[in-house]
């Protein structure tokens, strides 16, 4: 299958993929022009597809992961479904995997066995917990690892803790997997080895709390869960306006406390009140700073809150709702949104990646049906009709 022009046009991604983690790296290789084979259990494919059937009866799990690959199924209980699998390995240049702990040694594709049979193949493994440790064995998602690595107990108010409302462990694994394969696919180019990737979805999340870990280890207690407030800064955080709506702003240095008391407040000699003098102090005595902030915004709309902050050069903005972030006048304006079709014939509003390479398009091409590509993959392998008419008739595709 010939694509246009992209950084990854060339690279052959095969996918033993399901959920989030590991689709969210592949789907981001395939916007860089990867061919992306994603395998799927026949029948039913990627349980992820049926999360929900909010996009046209797809799911918005799905449709946000899987653009511009090529989805094969195959039983990979059956020999003949395997043997498959290794022909796509063959001459693959990535292999992705996320299955359940020791499936992939189970199946022969394991890291040690696909390095001996294949030098130039670049595997990846996105796993709970790693690959050894005394939690391999433990199967994971995404909740679960927010709970573990400490992230619940930071979110939420003082009154309750509270799941980050996006997968976010998943899109961790899936970012750092996502990095690996395009370091291990450099290094390949460079000095001739393919080295394997591993990412576990602990792991990743566990970088993405070391502020707070630092704050602990040291401070000698976790930070104070703070609905949209700042554990380490104040005044930060969402505060109601006259109107009911809700603006959000934060000081980031003594220069903006300075205007912010003088031109905001209209209260210049906070500046210097030792309850607020530093940052420490400011935060040390919030809640008498937060009733002073709340008081003077509580007197204007919230728009004229904006425009006097804005004009004063301290960083603000209303609290959106996801309805409020859908027609945000920078996607807008910055042309972010693009059409891609979903099986059925119907399309969706999606964004294109977040970085722009100049002179490059994005690719964004469809979502797959479960299979679509089956028969087409099949015959590039040298199957003939009659092969793939057995290969359905039993199931193994």
């Amino acid at each position: 299958m010939s694509l246009p022009q992209f950084p990854l046009s060339g690279v052959t991604v095969v996918s033993l993929e399901q959920a989030v983690a590991a689709p969210y790296a592949t789907r981001q290789l395939a916007d860089l022009g990867a061919r992306v084979i994603k395998v799927e259990r026949p029948g039913d494919g990627d349980f992820a597809r049926r999360y929900d059937t909010t996009v046209h009866g797809h799911s918005s799990y799905f449709v946000w992961l899987n653009r511009s690959k090529e989805s094969l199924t195959l039983d990979l209980k059956d020999p003949r479904g395997l043997e498959i699998l290794n022909q796509l390995l063959d001459d693959a240049d990535v292999f992705v995997q996320n299955l359940a702990p020791g499936a992939a040694d189970r199946l022969g594709l394991g890291v040690d066995v696909l390095a001996e049979r294949r030098p130039r193949l670049i595997p990846c493994t996105i796993s709970g917990y790693g690959t050894n440790g005394p939690w391999a064995d433990r199967k994971s998602y995404d909740l679960l690892v927010q709970c573990q690595t400490g992230l619940v107990s930071l979110t939420g108010t003082a009154e309750e803790t509270a799941r980050v409302g996006i997968s976010v462990a998943d899109i961790a694994a899936g970012m750092y997997a996502y990095s690996g394969i395009l370091t291990a696919l450099y290094t390949r180019a460079t000095t001739g080895r393919a080295h394997p990737v591993e990412v576990s979805l602990f792991e990743a999340l566990a970088e993405w709390m070391s502020q707070p870990a630092n704050y602990t280890r040291y401070g000698g207690s976790q930070p104070p869960r703070l609905g949209t407030q700042h554990a380490t800064i104040a005044p930060y955080g969402a505060f109601t306006a006259a109107d009911g709506n809700d603006v959000l702003f934060s000081i980031q240095n003594e220069r903006e406390w300075i205007v912010l008391c003088a031109d905001f407040l209209r209260r210049p000699e906070l500046a210097e009140d030792p309850r607020f003098a530093t940052g420490s102090a400011r935060v040390a005595h919030r809640e008498e700073l937060n009733a002073v902030v709340a008081e003077r915004i509580a007197r204007s709309d919230a728009p004229q809150v904006l425009k006097d902050l804005e004009g004063i050069g301290i960083a603000c903005a209303g609290v959106n709702d996801v309805a409020a972030f859908l027609d945000h006048p920078v996607l807008a304006a910055r042309g972010r949104w693009h059409e891609v079709a979903v099986p059925g014939g119907a399309t969706v509003q999606a964004l294109l990646p977040p970085a722009d390479l100049a002179g490059l398009p994005a690719r964004m091409d469809p979502v797959p049906g479960v299979g679509e590509h089956t028969e087409a993959i099949l015959r590039e392998l040298g199957r003939s009709g009659e092969d793939i008419a057995a290969l359905r008739a039993d199931g193994v595709v």
